[in-house]
């Protein structure tokens, strides 16, 4: 990739995984390139109109991306990004609310295991994982198996009001620290 007419990039959290999505505008040829992790999905070269919007996806679930691009003053332009239809920032702190995630070592191999707290799916290095939940005497627990590895997300109540409930990652009986994108 041509690094001359990259303006924005971003990084994006999903539950599949994380992307980095760069964004090419040639002012003068009026090419508008997007790259996600490398790969161009989309082109469009010889475009007069030099603001205005491109839509693509993002991921395996196939997220609704948007690069917006408007004038600022003469040739100089600002480039923003939507995710879902909010801005990057309201989708990140949107994420922080509806995910917990933990980064962590399984044999020597670095994953990301991340909780979709209002479905309770769990996603293991960009897979959606088979999970059995129960009910137990002080919350709930969803259990699956990561490479020969007991996993655990156990829900707890927090006893306060404003925390809600909290989630703990357990492996092989070990609880892991939660790190949240």
């Amino acid at each position: 990739m041509m690094a001359g007419d990259v303006v924005g990039i971003w990084v994006v959290a999903l539950s599949d995984g994380v992307y980095r999505i760069e964004f090419e505008h040639g002012t003068t040829t009026g090419k508008r390139v997007v790259w996600i992790n490398g790969q161009e999905v989309l082109r469009r070269d010889w475009m007069f109109k030099l603001v205005g919007k491109e839509t693509f996806t993002v991921g395996g679930m196939e997220t609704k991306a948007t690069v917006n691009i408007k004038a600022i003053s003469g040739f100089t332009y600002e480039y923003t990004l939507e995710i879902d239809g909010k801005s990057l920032q309201k989708f990140i702190d949107n994420r922080s609310k509806v995910t917990k995630t933990w980064v962590l070592q399984v044999d020597g191999v670095d994953c990301r295991i991340v909780l979709e707290k209002d479905t309770m799916d769990i996603w293991f290095n960009g897979q959606k994982m088979e999970t059995e939940g129960e009910f137990v005497d002080d919350g709930t627990e969803t259990h699956f198996t990561v490479a020969d590895h007991e996993c655990c997300i156990k829900a707890l109540s927090s006893g306060k009001k404003r925390a809600g409930i909290v989630h703990y990652l357990m492996v092989d009986g070990e609880a892991v620290p939660g790190w949240t994108d």
